[in-house]
């Protein structure tokens, strides 16, 4: 089963791009309550750092335009993954998407409410590697402060919220069943952190794609049906109340033994742009 290099919505007018990121064998049949694959709605009064990105000029306006994943970590800063600020995914560069916004506080994105906050600028990581999605994050800054207090801290490197068994909840609009599900509400997922022995084996290199634990940490179940799937990239994994990760790649969605790979923040802390 080759590896999915990104979990992110393709545009509207590339929908041949979706090819690339379902395995070609179709992706492992969900859990029957299958949210986030494996979850179940939330709120985004309960956490109203997890918002979305939306562009209808490249999206359409279903579902206003969502294609990725974000987290609020100040009042106009975002952090997303940087496949999402990629040309493949655009189709051309982020500073020429007039309409690239942020969705924060709507229960729904087709309905109302909420607020929308055009992007100002987007900081892609220069080290990015898109053959291994090393170093998949990027920051976002608003043209205004997000409403409210709305943002979520980031665990440091040696935080207790990145051991091995330590509970952890996806969020995302993304795939709910690997099948092209999209949600038009927030979804949660509850995950497990995992060693990252369990993630090197899961992911030794080769077409199945290379973990790598200085800028990578994995989470999921090791009996597959939680995980996060294609729309969700860039979205936060969250644990003991703190980010720490973004979604990035994986092989399948809720796949038994794929489990997802995320952007380890702790890594990316020391060097990536604050709040300016």
């Amino acid at each position: 089963m080759p590896r999915v290099p990104a979990r992110v919505l393709p545009p509207a007018f590339a929908l041949a791009a979706l090819t690339a990121l379902i395995p070609l064998g179709g992706p492992a049949p969900a859990a029957a309550d299958s949210i986030v694959v494996g979850g179940r709605p939330v709120s985004v009064a309960d956490s109203p750092w997890a918002v979305a990105l939306s562009s209808r000029d490249r999206f359409g306006a279903e579902r206003a335009g969502q294609f990725c994943g974000a987290v609020a970590i100040g009042p106009t800063t975002v952090l997303t993954a940087a496949h999402c600020m990629g040309r493949t995914v655009l189709g051309g560069e982020a500073s020429g998407i007039r309409d690239l916004r942020v969705i924060a506080g709507r229960d729904d994105l087709s309905g109302p409410g909420g607020q929308e906050v055009p992007v100002r600028s987007a900081w892609v990581n220069p080290d990015y590697d898109p053959g291994t999605n090393a170093g998949d994050l990027a920051v976002l800054t608003l043209e205004q402060p997000l409403p409210g207090d709305g943002v979520i801290p980031m665990a440091a490197e040696g935080d207790a919220a990145y051991t091995a068994g330590n509970e952890a909840t996806v969020y995302g609009w993304g795939d709910t069943t690997g099948y092209g599900a999209y949600a038009a509400t927030l979804h949660a997922s509850d995950v497990q952190v995992l060693p990252d022995s369990s993630c090197v084996r899961a992911y030794p290199g080769g077409p199945r794609g290379a973990y790598d634990a200085s800028s990578m940490l994995c989470a999921g179940d090791t009996a597959g049906g939680r995980d996060a799937c294609q729309g969700d990239s860039g979205g936060p994994l969250v644990a003991d109340g703190r980010l720490i990760g973004l979604v990035s790649w994986g092989s399948g969605c809720g796949s038994p033994g794929s489990p997802g790979v995320y952007t380890r923040v702790s890594a990316a802390i020391g060097w990536m742009p604050g709040e300016p």
